[in-house]
């Protein structure tokens, strides 16, 4: 099987970079890190696992919230180093309640921050506090 080059290191971690992207839109919902075994767990569940760079551990995406990423279709790019996952997104990605992590659009000044997309949950009604 062909697996990403898990080139970054962080904390001693061999990492690759992960993008999470609507199957049927293209849009970009998220960007996370990726160790081998979070590649090995998605790759066999059809369902998106990361690497958590912060708690230093391997976390399914969903597991608290319920909004989990099926994964349609898996692309590497040429150096095999960063992944893109073509998911069906359960929900939304973003933790704040928006479909997609990307939400925020600057100015043509670059100072005024607008958020163009409305949530799609209430964050205090899925995470505990």
């Amino acid at each position: 099987m062909i697996k990403p080059n898990f080139r970054h290191i962080i904390n001693g971690k061999r990492l690759a970079t992960a993008i999470a992207q609507d199957y049927k839109t293209g849009e970009v919902l998220m960007v996370a890190f990726i160790d081998e075994e979070a590649f090995n767990k998605t790759i066999q569940t059809r369902k998106a696992h990361y690497y958590s760079t912060s708690r230093n551990m391997i976390w399914y995406k969903g597991e608290e919230s319920g909004h989990i990423q099926e994964i349609k279709e898996v692309l590497l790019d040429c150096d095999e180093d960063a992944i893109i996952f073509k998911v069906k997104q359960v929900g939304g990605a973003c933790h704040t309640g928006h479909y997609s992590c990307f939400y925020k659009k600057l100015s043509d000044d670059g100072k005024v921050v607008t958020e163009y997309e409305d949530k799609v949950f209430d964050p205090e009604d899925v995470y505990e506090k």
